[in-house]
């Protein structure tokens, strides 16, 4: 890990400590929710599935012209470690706090990177490419959208939900878009 070694070695002892107790307390609980749809029509903005709503986005649509299936993944790390989080900071540990934060989020990502390496090596097998991962909160595909990309995935299997204003829960997750195909 580049720069570890700069950290202070009292920080250095914590994070190590943090990651044991994150392992032997069982914080990370990996689940994914998986679909690949085939694109029936893309046109314009409006990129049609096969047996679903179209999504509408202009990344979508001008990244994936060329794919023939769609892949939408959502991965989590389960509410456990954030609630261990919400506890530190509560009792007055910030630092605490922060670095489990930081744990759950290169847990996610790292948990990501994994699932797109299954897809990538599932379309190899076929013949066809990947496109890069799309993440809901890019610039061209907002946030808002979000909902979308969560009726396309069996969410609730994973226990992951929507607030009101397009957050997971838990906070942990993250939705990934993957064109398949002659990228």
């Amino acid at each position: 890990m580049p720069g570890y070694y700069q950290i202070r070695p009292e920080i250095r002892t914590l994070i190590r400590k943090l990651l044991a107790d994150v392992k032997k307390s069982h914080l990370l609980e990996p689940a994914i929710a998986h679909q690949t749809y085939t694109i029936s029509e893309l046109r314009g903005q409006q990129l049609s599935l096969e047996g679903k709503p179209g999504v509408h986005n202009s990344l979508l649509s001008s990244v994936l012209h060329r794919a023939r299936e769609l892949a939408i993944t959502l991965c989590t790390i389960g509410p456990r470690l954030e609630r261990q989080v919400t506890d530190c900071t509560s009792q007055g540990e910030p630092l605490r706090g922060v670095l489990l934060d930081g744990i759950g989020s290169a847990a996610v990502d790292s948990l990501t990177e994994e699932v797109y390496k299954l897809i990538a090596e599932e379309a190899s097998s076929r013949g066809y490419e990947v496109s890069d991962p799309i993440n809901a909160g890019m610039p061209d595909l907002p946030i808002s959208r979000q909902w979308q990309l969560l009726k396309l995935v069996p969410a609730e299997e994973i226990a992951v939900s929507l607030t009101s204003s397009e957050i997971m829960v838990p906070r942990k997750s993250v939705s990934i878009v993957i064109g398949v195909g002659l990228i």
